[in-house]
C-alpha cells in the first residue's frame, strides 16, 4: 500500500512542486536510520518520502486513525498508506513512550524512521528547542545513526487560512550521519539526553538556516494565542468604550 501511495501522492508532488534535495546521498541503501527534521508543515511528511527511494514512517497523532464514518476510515487509510504510525497523544508521558517504542521498533526491522525533534509545527518559521526524550532515547536504545533533515519553505506553500496552495519549489537538505555511539547505555542520564538532542537541532539549524529560539516550540505557541486572545479583548474593549463615548455624547 506504501508503493502505491507514494506513486499516487509522491509523483504528482515532484511534478507540480518540483522539490529541489542536496544530500540525499546520506541516505544508507540499507539498514536503520534516524531522520530528525525541522517541522514547518503538514505537508513535510509528503514531500520527504516523495524524494527517497525507501520508505520512511512517521508517528501521527490517534485521532487520524480512530475517526469515525466513512470519512474517518479513509482518512485512517490514507495515514497508513502513506507509512505514518498512530499514537496515542491525550497523555503527555504516554505519548513519549507510544512514539519511543513505535520508533525502536521500526529501527529494529532495519527501515527508515522519521521524527519531528520540535514535537509540534513551528508556529512562525523559526527553529525551536528540541525535546531530549524522544529523539534521544530512541537514538541511544537501538544505535541506528541520526540524520538531520532541513525542510526548506514548506510553509510558505499553504499558510495558514490558505485553501489553494502556491506553486512553488520547497527544498529539502539531508545532512551526514551523526553516530552517538559515545552515549551508548547513557539513555537514562537527561544530561546526556539533552546534549545529543542539542547537537542534532545545531545541525539542523545550520542545514535550514533558521532563526534558534532556546524555548519549546508549545510554549511559543501558547504565547502567541495567548497574545491574540488578549488583543482581540483589547480591541472588543475599545469598540465598548467608543460606543459608550457616542453615546454620552448623544
Amino acid at each position: 500500500m506504501y508503493g502505491t501511495m507514494k506513486v499516487a501522492i509522491g509523483g504528482p508532488l515532484k511534478v507540480a512542486f518540483r522539490p529541489w534535495v542536496e544530500g540525499l546521498e546520506n541516505i544508507p541503501a540499507t539498514g536503520p536510520a534516524i531522520l530528525a527534521s525541522n517541522h514547518l508543515s503538514f505537508s513535510d511528511s509528503f514531500f520527504l518520502p516523495a524524494v527517497l527511494d525507501r520508505k520512511v514512517t512517521f508517528i501521527a497523532k490517534a485521532e487520524y486513525f480512530t475517526t469515525p464514518g466513512v470519512k474517518g476510515r479513509l482518512t485512517a487509510a490514507f495515514f497508513k498508506g502513506v507509512g505514518q504510525l498512530p499514537v496515542d497523544r491525550s497523555g503527555a508521558r504516554g505519548a513519549g513512550e507510544a512514539a519511543i517504542k513505535s520508533g525502536i521498533e521500526v529501527l529494529e526491522r532495519g527501515e527508515l524512521f522519521g521524527i519531528y525533534p520540535e514535537g509540534t509545527r513551528s508556529p512562525d518559521g523559526r527553529l525551536y528547542r528540541g525535546k531530549p526524550g524522544g529523539l534521544a532515547r530512541v537514538a541511544l536504545a537501538t544505535g541506528a545513526p541520526v540524520i538531520p533533515v532541513a525542510m526548506i519553505d514548506t510553509e510558505k506553500i499553504q499558510p495558514p487560512g490558505k485553501v489553494v496552495p502556491k506553486l512553488m519549489r520547497p527544498g529539502i537538505r539531508i545532512g551526514k550521519p551523526m553516530d552517538f555511539s559515545r552515549y551508548q547505555g547513557m539513555e537514562h542520564d537527561r544530561f546526556v539526553l539533552r546534549a545529543l538532542t542539542d547537537e542534532v537541532m545545531y545541525e539542523i539549524m545550520k542545514l535550514s538556516g533558521q532563526e534558534y529560539v532556546d524555548m519549546y516550540a508549545t510554549a511559543a505557541k501558547r504565547r502567541i494565542a495567548e497574545a491574540a486572545k488578549a488583543a482581540k479583548e483589547a480591541e472588543k474593549a475599545e469598540k465598548a468604550a467608543r460606543a459608550g463615548k457616542k453615546q454620552d455624547e448623544s
